[in-house]
């Protein structure tokens, strides 16, 4: 399993101050430094370079996060694990966590790379995570590299909301519909721009029940709908919330409609009596229709 590394080599040849600096952000010190100077190294600085590490990592990297989420969301069927492990190792979840780490500023990258911005992009950021996992797996095993892993995707799984990562707005809208009882929306091209190699399309999605009719754009009808729809779900949660706070209100308000509590002095007709030792001035009416909607 060592075949990537030399003999060790004292870690004062190849670890600064930094490199020690982000050893602590991984949490894994090197047994073998070389194999972290390694993982930081793309093919444009020289051999030996990152990209097998960057293989054998992505690998560990998927293992590990299955393994992960299968403790962490024990009702989760088969399918919504396989749609937040794919979500969770793609580039944007590792871009994220290269940038905690303060990756770029430890990349070994040759001068083409640099000059053309190569530390701040995603695409070597994300490798690189990738084959720092590989690194630390070569150096101490796999149940350290799931650990260092583990603490790495802590602030993403925190924040992120299973029922909701991965999916697309026009999924994420037409289940907010659904658990609502309510009719899927209705999509329309309404009008096209631009020439045909380089059009831009708009499209109306409209919830009827909900009062809800928007517009959105995109490079493509798929795009425009996406664009659309998450306009379209932004209205209707909002309409959602604005229901529940209503409701909220109304049920916290004092009930007068007929099989409520009698106050003292009051008939079970809703008409108010007078109480022992006063008038019977100021009897009430009837409770209106407006405290039967409550």
């Amino acid at each position: 399993m060592r075949d990537e590394s030399p003999s060790p080599v004292p870690r004062s040849e190849f670890l600064s101050e930094p490199l020690e600096t982000l050893e602590q952000a991984l949490g894994h010190a090197f047994g073998e430094p070389v194999l972290l100077r390694q993982a930081l190294t793309h093919r444009s600085y020289g051999q030996p370079h990152n990209e097998r590490l960057e293989f054998l990592g992505d690998s560990v990297l998927n293992c590990a996060m299955a393994s992960l989420l299968f403790e962490r969301f024990g009702k989760l069927d088969e399918g919504d694990l396989s749609r937040l492990r794919s979500n969770l190792v793609k580039q944007q979840a590792l871009v994220d966590i290269a940038h905690r780490l303060g990756l770029s500023r430890h990349l070994l990258l040759g001068e083409g790379e640099l000059r053309s911005g190569g530390m701040r992009r995603p695409s070597i950021l994300g490798d690189t995570v990738e084959a720092l996992i590989g690194a630390i797996f070569i150096d101490a095993g796999f149940d350290r590299a799931s650990d260092v892993i583990r603490a790495l995707y802590d602030p993403i799984l925190r924040s992120v909301d299973p029922r909701t990562l991965g999916k697309d707005a026009k999924t994420l809208l037409q289940e907010h519909l659904q658990g609502k009882k309510l009719p899927l929306p209705v999509y329309a091209v309404v009008a096209t721009h631009g020439a045909a190699h380089n059009q831009t399309f708009e499209v109306e999605c409209s919830v009827p029940k909900l009062g809800i009719q928007v517009l959105g754009s995109g490079g493509s009808r798929r795009a425009a709908e996406q664009a659309a729809a998450r306009l379209a779900l932004d209205a209707a949660e909002a309409a959602s919330v604005v229901t529940r706070r209503t409701r909220g209100a109304r049920q916290a308000a004092p009930d007068t409609s007929a099989g409520a509590t009698t106050p003292l002095g009051a008939s079970s007709s809703g008409l108010v009596g007078p109480v022992p030792g006063t008038s019977a001035q100021g009897v009430g009416e009837p409770a209106g229709p407006s405290a039967e909607a409550a």
